[in-house]
């Protein structure tokens, strides 16, 4: 099992949490276990996204894929703060 933790700011949290949901299936098909949402207190558009994978090469794969890309593009982050595995 690995762990992967992500941080991010995006433009309007409702607007993402759409795109977030509309990729749940690819997620859970690429060996998501879990995942949680966290929402800065004073930027509810900061946010930091725990999950927990099947492996940590299922997580490595599915955090490079075009799909993943082509979500976040989407979703219009305004940036990636982070990620770590």
């Amino acid at each position: 099992m690995a762990s992967l933790m992500s941080q991010q700011h995006v433009k309007d949290f409702a607007a993402w949490k759409k795109v977030y949901d509309s990729v749940a299936g690819f997620r859970r098909s690429s060996g998501e276990l879990s995942d949680q949402i966290f929402r800065d207190a004073s930027d509810p558009n900061k946010l930091t996204l725990l999950f927990k994978w099947d492996s940590l090469a299922n997580a490595q794969k599915f955090a490079g894929s075009a799909e993943l890309k082509e979500a976040m593009q989407k979703a219009v982050l305004t940036c990636r703060l982070s990620s770590h595995s």
